[in-house]
């Protein structure tokens, strides 16, 4: 998996589909979610979006005839939730039509070294998420609250749980994606995981880093995802 991201993208369509367009914020309204499927519809993008969207951005979708992933953020954005709570709104956002469930991690639980109810709580819903047809489990570890053996030991933890992705941030925390956390979570997870970077991504540049340091996804806010994949455009 080491250096599967920008080197193996050829086209703007192949870059697209490494993206995940998000519209996140706390104030969404579903005319932001409409505008988020219209630029889907146009770039190729994946979709990301809290849970109750997930419903009306899958009929959308339908709507434009478009067939990208369309996750939902779980537990977000904090992690703190119960694992029944947890269950319960994955289970339904893959049942209103989400392929992939972005979920956060217990980040106290993991600071204050209950290592095994954090892979519990990761495991259970990896477990609905693939019971139910979800495609894929991404595990935040949100890891500006972190140290790196923090950071290890939540790679082993979520490798062991069954997760599919780990990515690096809600966008709510203090800091977002940094390549050496790229580096570092390709060095400790399982082969069968793939590296999801999120948080402040705003430039090509900055993406195509993140890319060559192992992340093969890229969450990216729907107006920074447009801007950054017409200057690649531009640059090929």
């Amino acid at each position: 998996m080491q250096g599967e991201g920008s080197s193996i993208i050829t086209s703007t369509r192949e870059f697209a589909v490494a993206v995940d367009a998000s519209v996140l914020f706390a104030n969404a309204t579903p005319d932001d979610i409409r505008k988020l499927c219209d630029m889907v519809q146009k770039w190729g993008f994946n979709v990301c979006v809290n849970s109750v969207y997930v419903q009306f951005a899958s009929e959308l979708l339908k709507a434009l005839g478009v067939s990208v992933e369309l996750a939902a953020t779980v537990g977000f954005p904090f992690g703190a939730s119960s694992t029944a709570a947890k269950v319960a709104e994955a289970k339904l956002a893959v049942n209103q039509g989400a392929t992939e469930v972005d979920m956060v991690l217990s980040i106290g639980q993991l600071r204050g070294g209950q290592h095994q109810a954090v892979q519990d709580d990761i495991q259970a819903v990896a477990s609905v998420v693939h019971d139910n047809g979800g495609k894929a489990l991404k595990v935040i570890i949100e890891t500006c609250y972190l140290t790196d053996e923090e950071k290890i030991i939540a790679c082993h933890l979520l490798t062991e749980a069954g997760a599919d992705f780990i990515k690096t941030s809600t966008g709510y925390g203090t800091a977002g994606a940094a390549v050496k956390d790229i580096r570092l979570f390709r060095n400790h997870v399982g082969p069968q995981v793939k590296v999801k970077a999120a948080g402040g991504i705003r430039t090509l540049e900055q993406s195509m880093a993140l890319m060559e340091a192992g992340a093969c996804r890229l969450g990216i806010g729907a107006g920074h995802a447009e801007k950054i994949i017409k200057e690649w455009g531009a640059a090929h």
